[in-house]
């Protein structure tokens, strides 16, 4: 018993010398400083995690530092959207994983307070919605409601190909943009494509008169014989390349469509049939303008595709129709006709005109399509600068006014498909030619502010010389160690003048 009560004595004395010890290394400076900086660490682990947090919960003002602006909304689309009163909502359907689409559409909120978003994350929850749009528990979808306009949008809709490069290119803004116009706008414009005597089935305009339709527009087809004549509503009218001539009623009636200010888009190339176009003449007489037999040539390798001469590759002249991009736009057209203006005329009738592209001064004018030759022949024309598109003003009165665009060709709006280096391609995909028929109609149907928004987001590989190589690797490896030692060396001498 006593040698328990004598253990316990030395083990509570034991604990009295432990606690003894800690205060008295608790009074000594160093422990002291170090409390500090452990209190320090700990104060600025606590701030790090509270601005996170913050972060988390708090949406911050777009910075985005890129040239292209690729990461925030473009001013073309704060012109679009920042002025709708509609309510519009927006249903983003098992989007929860995709944070960029997310962190998008959020801006749009922040432009204008009329739009809403709603996630739904667990679509099996949602029956409505899995019925209404057949859609699949996993499956993704966005939802763009303004009344009872309705738009939806599939995660591929999102990206587009670059069918050049081969490159996948985002369009989130555009489709997320234009989507909203889209239900937003009560008057859609009325685009009518002729239906009757041309070369090619409006079928195979299919692509474009979709696309046409995602811009705001209403799409119809029209025999101008048979309907009697332009509906009134047509806010444009697009006539392809003809087979035969329209007839003299036809005539009359486009040509009193453009003194009434009506807007036309003309895609036609040559006529390699040779039919009597008189009567189309006339039409075009009125904007002083004649298609001239025979395919242009482009005679410079970098302005054709995959070494035809034919397909040729033309950038656009900066226009009226193209000032307002922020890349520049190439079109590609195939088997293409040379267009000249009557110059002497041209006051007379009121037009003015603007290049809105043209080949190089070494293309030529091919008339005898049997020629197979891949180069200019004797019986080909002057190499020479050809216009292949143009923006054309006629004057009506002070208050009319017609305008009209006319590309050489009807093929690069087509679904045709054609191999290249290979690989079948569909001529509207080539460069940007299903870009500038809908920038072209969005003009004519004077809805500038409509324009089709486009990116350059295209990644440009940098290569360093051998100087700027050294000065990285000195930066990245050597200066950690500079500033290390000098760390040493400091603390050094402050420890001996102690």
């Amino acid at each position: 018993m006593k040698k328990e009560t004598e253990k316990q004595e030395k083990t509570v004395e034991s604990g009295k010398n432990f606690f003894q010890k800690i205060g008295t290394a608790l009074k000594k400076k160093w422990l002291i400083n170090g409390s500090k900086t452990i209190l320090l660490v700990i104060i600025i682990i606590a701030i790090y995690i509270g601005v996170n947090i913050l972060l988390e919960n708090v949406v911050l003002p777009e910075i985005d530092c890129t040239e292209n602006k690729i990461y925030s909304l473009s001013q073309e689309s704060k012109d679009k959207v920042g002025n709708i009163d509609k309510e519009i909502n927006i249903t983003l359907i098992n989007y929860s994983n995709n944070k960029s689409v997310i962190n998008f559409i959020e801006r749009y909120i922040e432009l204008n307070k009329h739009i809403k978003i709603e996630k739904v994350d667990d679509l099996s929850a949602r029956s409505d919605l899995m019925q209404t749009y057949s859609l699949n528990p996993t499956d993704s979808l966005i939802i763009i409601k303004s009344g009872n306009n309705e738009k939806t949008l599939t995660q591929n809709e999102l990206y587009t190909v670059d069918y050049t490069t081969y490159q996948q290119i985002d369009i989130t803004e555009e489709a997320i943009t234009n989507a909203i116009m889209n239900v937003a706008t009560e008057q859609k414009s009325k685009v009518y494509m002729m239906s009757n005597h041309i070369m090619y089935d409006v079928q195979y305009y299919g692509s474009i008169m979709e696309a046409m339709e995602n811009e705001g527009n209403e799409v119809q087809t029209l025999d101008i014989l048979a309907n009697g004549g332009i509906p009134e509503d047509c806010n444009c009218l697009i006539i392809s390349t003809l087979k035969e001539d329209i007839t003299e009623q036809e005539k009359d009636k486009i040509i009193g469509y453009i003194k009434n200010g009506g807007e036309l888009l003309l895609m036609c190339g040559p006529n390699v049939n040779n039919a009597d176009l008189s009567n189309f003449q006339k039409v075009l007489d009125e904007y002083g303008i004649t298609i001239e037999k025979g395919i242009v040539f482009e005679g410079t390798a970098a302005n054709m595709v995959a070494g035809y001469p034919d397909f040729i590759i033309e950038k656009t002249e900066s226009t009226s129709l193209t000032q307002n991009l922020n890349m520049a736009m190439n079109l590609c057209l195939i088997d293409a006709a040379k267009i000249t203006f009557n110059e002497d005329k041209l006051q007379e009738l009121g037009v003015e005109h603007e290049t809105l592209a043209q080949t190089t001064e070494k293309a030529y004018v091919r008339t005898n399509l049997n020629q197979k030759a891949a180069s200019r022949t004797a019986e080909d024309g002057e190499n020479e600068t050809c216009t292949i598109a143009a923006i054309v003003m006629k004057t009506i009165s002070e208050e009319k006014k017609s305008k009209l665009i006319i590309y050489a060709n009807e093929l690069f709006a087509m679904d045709m498909q054609v191999q290249i280096n290979g690989y079948p391609m569909s001529t509207v995909n080539l460069y940007n030619n299903k870009d500038l028929i809908l920038n072209s109609v969005a003009y004519l149907n004077e809805k500038e502010n409509s324009i089709t928004i486009r990116k350059n987001y295209e990644n440009v590989n940098y290569t360093v010389t051998e100087q700027q190589n050294t000065i990285i690797m000195t930066i990245i490896f050597a200066l950690p160690v500079v500033i290390i030692v000098a760390g040493i060396v400091i603390w050094q001498v402050r420890r001996r003048k102690k």
